[in-house]
């Protein structure tokens, strides 16, 4: 199956390449520019690429970007530090983003003659992404089918989507991703913050999947409060 994959230069989408790679034919990478502050993380998923020997296609969407104002991944609101799934994570909420992100890309599969767009939505994104749910991934399939009916025939694969983060590191390692080589923080530093959700819940990913953490946080030690004092129930 001829795929390719979403990949933001993160560690969920970098691990997704590297098992569409062994499992299937990864044909490109496609990562978006949308104006976030982060946008460091391209550099790492162009990197991907090179390292996979596939194309990579970054594609500028900041125009419509500017325009999904309020979220501290684009404007000018301070990222907060935390678990994941407090409610002060909403604040990194940029509205309908991965349903643009997906629209185009079953663009370009159709017009590269791809079967697959792969995307690294997972369970731990549940709590306040609500288009990183299963239900979102069931329903765009089939918007899809019908917008492209007669012309192409195009899944969408989403493997994580009902797993968690330390799933996600234990299957990244068995295909050797190399973790240091990607990026999550969203403060888009010299160095991950150790603090903010995603910097978060990937050091304690790490640790619950028993797999070392080569990733250099200014804080290395925050996750530990921050994930004591904090739990909830899944979205699904």
């Amino acid at each position: 199956m001829k795929t390719i994959v979403i990949c933001s230069g993160g560690l969920d989408s970098v691990s997704l390449a590297h098992k569409v790679a062994a499992e299937h034919q990864l044909i490109g990478l496609v990562s978006f520019d949308y104006g976030q502050r982060h946008r460091k993380e391209l550099e790492f998923a162009a990197a991907c690429a090179s390292r996979l020997g596939v194309p990579h296609q970054i594609i500028d969407i900041t125009a419509i970007g500017k325009h999904l104002t309020g979220s501290a991944l684009t404007d000018d609101v301070d990222v907060p530090d935390g678990h994941y799934a407090e409610e002060t994570m909403k604040a990194t909420v940029v509205p309908n983003r991965n349903a643009i992100m997906l629209a185009i890309a079953f663009g370009l599969a159709a017009a590269q003659k791809a079967d697959v767009v792969a995307v690294a939505v997972h369970g731990g994104d549940h709590f306040i992404y609500p288009d990183c749910r299963p239900g979102f991934i069931d329903a765009f399939q089939q918007m899809q089918n019908h917008a492209l009916e007669g012309y192409a025939s195009i899944s969408l694969h989403a493997p994580y989507v009902t797993i968690s983060k330390a799933d996600i590191v234990t299957d990244g390692a068995r295909h050797r991703t190399p973790f240091a080589e990607t990026w999550s923080c969203y403060k888009g530093g010299a160095r991950h913050c150790g603090r903010c959700g995603t910097c978060v819940e990937r050091r304690e990913a790490f640790h619950l999947a028993g797999v070392e953490d080569p990733t250099d946080y200014e804080d290395p030690d925050f996750w530990v409060s921050a994930t004591a004092r904090f739990s909830a129930e899944e979205v699904k």
